[in-house]
């Protein structure tokens, strides 16, 4: 495995698991090369299964071989700098191969190009309307790339999804691909955060609002739940010092005070994440331990160690034991934004927002710290910790 990806991902060499579906994956983009009859390979697996890794391991194969006119779109600005970041020092490839779908859709059309093979990361990202405020005037992302590429490799998590403008169902999936050849790799083997399946599926339990259990212990997965956003700071700071690559994290919802958008509980006031124009992403910036993650800065990275910051948005039901969303409160209004084709729920807008924090939850790969704003949710929290 390249040493540089090693270094992003946090890992050492791949699984057996991986190497197998990479070998199936590579025959698959073969044969539809071939055929030019513009395939879609879809790579689907929640977060923490090496979905990016896989993909990484063919990108690097097939930009470095001149024979294929191939290109990798991401539609997430910090990994989009992240991998541009990796190309520099990768052998055979070059950055400008690297881009996001919107400039890439829009020259290959202007100039009629076609490619080989286009892979997709966070493919959950790809827009599935017009948005001409990002200069996107077409109807599906994914359907411009098709008809651009003889083969399409696409990375895709339903429960990664949290905006309308991003809406992404396994039906709308299965409609835009329609009748072009298509083959699915499953990942279900978690492979970022050292945790026991019973560990995940805790974390998945609480996000869908079931009955609160304590956490198990089953794994050497470090789990602690803070009483104060103070102390948790306090700890991730520790693990940054030992280990690196900590960052605290919150959900959308905190109030602005006195023109500040801070988080602020407790004792604890720290800034969001700010956009950066310096190449280096945010998750791996050292100033970023003074600021608050989100979804957009550290969707599709790893750390060591996430300290949880539950925002105002998520509360506490002592009749059904379970943790409630409030959309009210969710701040970030982006989710909310209305389409044309596709009239959402409550309860769907709550899976987006839940979403959010399951994907945050998992950035971890050694250790998850937890706190929460609303009172009654952090103290059953500890009860069971």
């Amino acid at each position: 495995m390249n040493e540089i990806l090693k270094e992003q991902f946090l890992v050492n060499n791949l699984s057996a698991d991986q190497n197998r579906i990479i070998a199936e994956m590579n025959a698959y983009i073969g044969q539809s090369i071939q055929t030019n009859a513009h395939a879609v390979a879809v790579i689907e697996g929640a977060a923490g299964t090496g979905k990016s890794v896989v993909l990484m391991e063919l990108v690097q194969q097939y930009l470095a071989d001149k024979r294929y006119k191939t290109a990798l779109v991401v539609n997430h600005p910090e990994l989009f700098k992240a991998y541009r970041d990796m190309a520099v020092d990768m052998p055979g490839i070059n950055p400008k191969h690297i881009s996001r779908p919107t400039p890439l859709i829009n020259e290959a059309q202007k100039n009629h190009q076609q490619y080989d093979v286009v892979f997709v990361d966070e493919a959950h990202l790809l827009l599935s309307k017009p948005e001409p405020y990002a200069h996107y005037r077409g109807e599906n992302q994914l359907t411009d790339l098709m008809n651009l590429a003889k083969v399409v490799v696409v990375v895709y998590d339903f429960a990664q999804v949290f905006q309308s403008k991003m809406y992404w169902s396994k039906q709308l999936l299965q409609k835009t691909i329609g009748q072009h050849p298509s083959k699915h790799f499953d990942m279900n083997f978690q492979y970022r955060m050292i945790t026991s399946e019973e560990q995940v599926a805790w974390m998945d339990a609480l996000t869908a609002q079931q009955p609160m259990q304590p956490f198990p212990t089953n794994s050497e997965f470090e789990y602690k739940v803070f009483e104060t956003a103070g102390e948790l700071y306090d700890q991730i700071k520790q693990q940054n010092k030992a280990v690196g690559l900590s960052r605290v994290v919150a959900t959308s919802g905190f109030p602005r005070i006195d023109g500040r958008h801070n988080v602020e509980m407790d004792s604890f006031s720290l800034p969001w994440d700010e956009w950066d124009p310096q190449r280096m992403h945010w998750a791996k910036r050292e100033s970023s331990i003074t600021q608050v993650g989100t979804i957009y800065t550290l969707q599709g990275f790893d750390l060591n160690y996430v300290g949880m910051i539950i925002g105002p948005s998520f509360g506490y039901d002592a009749k059904t034991d379970s943790m409630t969303i409030m959309p009210e409160k969710y701040s970030h209004k982006e989710i909310f934004k209305k389409r044309k084709d596709i009239n959402f729920t409550e309860a769907e807008y709550k899976a987006f927002i839940a979403n959010v924090l399951n994907v945050l939850m998992k950035r971890g790969k050694y250790g998850l710290y937890l706190t929460a704003y609303d009172d009654a949710l952090r103290a059953r929290l500890r009860e069971l910790n």
